[in-house]
């Protein structure tokens, strides 16, 4: 988790996306430890109606699972997961990876895949984002292009 702490802060955005040419959609995301420090919240708004708002929820999901005897466990491969909620009542799940340059997830799903690395720059204050859509299995798509930029 500690490889997503770079995320922890307030962020204005700017996205273009292909189904809205021209457009640049503006917005706000905040990310925050949930107390503990085990889970990320990241909270995001846009200013643009056909983009919905979102919170996601970011953690481990093998470390700290009880067991049928209620007993918590640590996970021998721990992973990252991101689940995603949004105000059009979507949710997806996806894998997370992150380390010193970039925030990765994504998930593979027949007819909707999809993929996003966030790099960052200017000493961790502003992130580049690109998501990928792949719906034929085989031919990525590049889809929403996201810049975060700290708040101060």
């Amino acid at each position: 988790m500690q490889s997503l702490a770079k995320l922890v802060g307030n962020w204005t955005t700017e996205a273009t996306h292909p189904q809205v040419p021209g457009t640049i959609v503006h917005g706000t995301a905040s990310v925050e430890w949930l107390e503990g420090e085990k889970f990320l919240i990241f909270r995001a708004r846009t200013d643009h109606a056909q983009f919905p708002d979102s919170i996601s929820i970011i953690g481990s999901t093998t470390h700290g699972r009880a067991g049928e005897d209620g007993q918590v466990r640590a996970g021998a491969n721990d992973s990252l997961t991101m689940h995603y909620y949004d105000s059009r009542g979507v949710f997806r799940e996806y894998a997370v990876t992150a380390d010193d340059h970039a925030f990765r997830y994504s998930r593979d799903d027949p007819g909707f895949s999809q993929r996003f690395t966030g790099t960052y720059a200017d000493d961790g204050n502003t992130i580049r984002g690109q998501s990928q859509l792949c719906t034929d299995g085989v031919t990525w798509k590049d889809d929403l292009a996201i810049t975060y930029r700290r708040s101060k």
